[in-house]
């Protein structure tokens, strides 16, 4: 019994020991502050993040077409857009860099085909300016499926495909715009056509009987379509307003290129890489429409590869 006794009083001293050992472990860090104020480390409440409303122009247009802002829902959709887009930090600030670098060679070819200027923010809302695949098998900066760009001039096949090629898939892009502005008689449904298709389009203006995209009971997708290249537009032409702040250095820029000319075929690229003095990864960097490690040239066929300039 005696035994017991002295094993239950050491089993209490233990426990006890544990508890104080625990609770002072567990205290709260003492931080000093200003005037010998003292604060609790973990009560420390971080300030609310603000959102402020973004103020809506009180005008806007595209491709010299007005939008009619007065309308309630017209605005309220043009609102959205560049709230959203403004609150997408550091997504928009990338779109901003990237655009710096991209923007003056799809303005120039836009302008040699007769197309409006403010349709170089589609591709920035199509793909961000990257050169990816969309869940629906779209490619490139301006998201062409493999049927179109066939029927708009670009070579697709298992060597090349020149949807993921900037310059040629801008030329491509232009075809279809032209099309679709003849078809429908204004930039700003041309501009609706390229998400849902010219016959889509149709269809709804003639079921319902109307002749502007701002009067149409759209999908959700068309619907926020042309606001999403207004957000995109104004933002981009107006940064700071937005609070998009970046230095000129840290704009992303043009790379020097030249340009070696292929008139026969390539069995190693990696081989030929070097050979220009670049490695792989360079040569797809500046070359995204190489899909393979080779290239076929067939007869009379001739190929433009870029080697930057190091």
């Amino acid at each position: 019994m005696k035994d017991v006794s002295i094993y239950l009083s050491a089993s209490t001293f233990v426990l006890l020991l544990g508890y104080i050992t625990y609770s002072g472990m567990n205290v709260p860090e003492k931080e000093t502050v200003s005037d010998g104020e003292v604060r609790l480390a973990d009560e420390e409440i971080p300030g609310p993040i603000p959102a402020i409303s973004i103020e809506v122009p009180t005008a806007a247009s595209f491709a010299g077409e007005s939008v009619p802002l007065t309308e309630p829902d017209v605005y309220e959709r043009y609102d959205k857009e560049l709230q959203v887009n403004t609150y997408l930090h550091s997504n928009t600030l990338f779109l901003l860099k990237r655009a710096n670098r991209w923007l003056p060679m799809i303005d120039s070819v836009l302008e040699k085909n007769g197309i409006p200027p403010d349709f170089k923010y589609l591709p920035l809302i199509e793909s961000a300016l990257i050169n990816d695949v969309s869940p629906k098998q779209a490619v490139g900066f301006w998201q062409i499926l493999k049927s179109s760009g066939g029927e708009l001039g670009l070579e697709i096949n298992r060597d090349v495909d020149e949807r993921y090629d900037p310059l040629k898939s801008t030329i491509a892009a232009s075809k279809y715009l032209k099309k679709a502005y003849e078809r429908f008689g204004n930039w700003t449904l041309a501009a609706a056509s390229y998400n849902c298709g010219m016959a889509g389009l149709d269809r709804v203006l003639k079921a319902q009987r109307e002749k502007t995209y701002y009067d149409l009971y759209l999908n959700e997708e068309t619907s926020r379509y042309v606001f999403r290249i207004l957000a995109i537009k104004e933002i981009v032409e107006h940064p700071e307003k937005y609070g998009f702040v970046a230095h000129p250095d840290h704009l992303y820029k043009r790379e020097t290129l030249r340009y070696v000319v292929v008139r026969e075929s390539i069995k190693d690229l990696v081989a030929f890489a070097q050979q220009q003095g670049i490695n792989y990864k360079l040569l797809k960097r500046h070359n995204p429409w190489l899909r393979t490690e080779s290239l076929n040239v067939r007869s009379g066929k001739s190929y433009r590869i870029a080697i930057p300039v190091l």
